[in-house]
């Protein structure tokens, strides 16, 4: 974990309610006061929070879960209010800056608004604001909920291609089996992810507010693994918990990704996605994207074929026709067809905006084999 830079760190609803009894400062302020240390030592820090639910119990007084889901969606209107605002309190106290973002698994299952999420989130912290994400509970119906943060957090860590996902619960980490019921029981230190053997050892949950148990952090490394992300599995109040496994001391459970995160990346863009267009370069830009590992700027493009939507996978062809790369188009087809030849600064006048200034992005582009 020494080497990872950018991290997504999640928590969930005990830790962050205190079993429910509310939103617990103390414990939101010493990972307010951690992750305030990890960004000024030049890391990137994005935190997906349960609890709006839970707290909005507490508010309401419920003592129960309801298992309706307008029931649901109120108590989470009610407890994402003060949720974000301890965030922002307790960030804010450490000079850091917060950004509430409440996401659906449809936000992630279209690809347009996939790469606007993905946009907002890297802008955020490259502003030195901390985005703390939920799941948008306040309109989620069945079909799309996530499930769990968990699962939320490991895709969370794919989105924005993160080194690492480290999980806080209420647990040391994970066991062969359940310790409150097997005294033979054995801590595992370190695993590879996505090892079926792992799913044989969890549980279901551990408690009534929360969804998740140590099944859906068994899963969720192996998503994150995906993409080329470790996952810690690890104790919540374990003292500079995020520190000390920053610096590279052994907390928690383990669960390293077999894939690099570039080879995990080639392998997505490259087997997985169907092409919906392609754009033709002059030599001058197959050069920069060739030998140089460039950025594809529009001023290269001589000409944009088929149609296309924002965050869609496309070909980039040379004048000869021959594929040399692909990757995620930050603009549509008709609106590429406008920016060919065209420099970044006359976009917005031919546009009425400016997303961002490459066609495809260096960082969601693979060359081809």
């Amino acid at each position: 974990m020494s080497a990872a830079r950018r991290i997504v760190v999640k928590v969930g609803s005990s830790l962050v309610t205190n079993e429910g009894r509310g939103l617990d400062e103390a414990a939101i302020e010493e990972w307010s006061r951690q992750i305030a240390a990890l960004v000024r030592d030049g890391r990137e820090v994005i935190m997906v929070s349960s609890g709006a639910i839970a707290e909005g119990m507490k508010r309401l007084g419920w003592t129960s879960r309801p298992k309706e889901i307008h029931e649901l969606q109120a108590a989470a209107a009610v407890g994402q209010m003060g949720l974000a605002q301890m965030y922002e309190t307790r960030l804010r106290a450490h000079g850091l800056g917060s950004a509430q973002v409440l996401l659906t698994h449809a936000d992630l299952a279209d690809r347009e608004r996939y790469l606007n999420a993905r946009s907002t989130l890297l802008t955020l912290i490259q502003l030195g604001v901390v985005p703390v994400i939920n799941e948008n509970d306040t309109v989620v119906t069945d079909e799309i909920k996530f499930g769990d943060n968990d699962t939320l957090g490991a895709l969370v860590a794919n989105l924005v291609e993160a080194d690492a996902l480290i999980i806080l619960t209420d647990q040391k980490g994970l066991y062969t089996a359940d310790p409150r019921k097997d005294p033979a029981a054995q801590f595992v230190h370190e695993a590879r992810a996505g090892d079926p053997a792992l799913e044989a050892m969890a549980g279901g949950a551990g408690s009534s507010l929360g969804k998740g148990g140590m099944i859906t952090k068994i899963l969720a490394a192996k998503r994150a693994a995906g993409s080329g992300a470790s996952t810690v599995i690890a104790w919540g109040r374990e003292p500079d918990a995020l520190l000390r496994l920053a610096q590279g001391e052994s907390i928690g459970t383990l669960l390293v990704a077999q894939t690099a995160k570039n080879q995990a990346r080639k392998q997505w863009m490259a087997d997985h996605l169907q092409l919906r267009g392609a754009v033709v370069v002059d030599a001058g830009a197959a050069r920069k994207l060739l030998d140089e590992g460039k950025s594809l700027l529009p001023i290269g493009m001589t000409a944009v074929e088929g149609e296309f939507k924002r965050g869609e996978v496309i070909a980039v062809r040379d004048e000869q026709g021959t594929e040399i790369a692909r990757g995620l188009a930050n603009y549509a087809s008709a609106e590429a067809r406008l920016l060919c030849r065209k420099p970044s600064g006359e976009f917005e006048k031919l546009l009425g905006y400016t997303a961002e200034p490459e066609m495809v992005h260096r960082d969601n582009l693979v060359l081809a084999r």
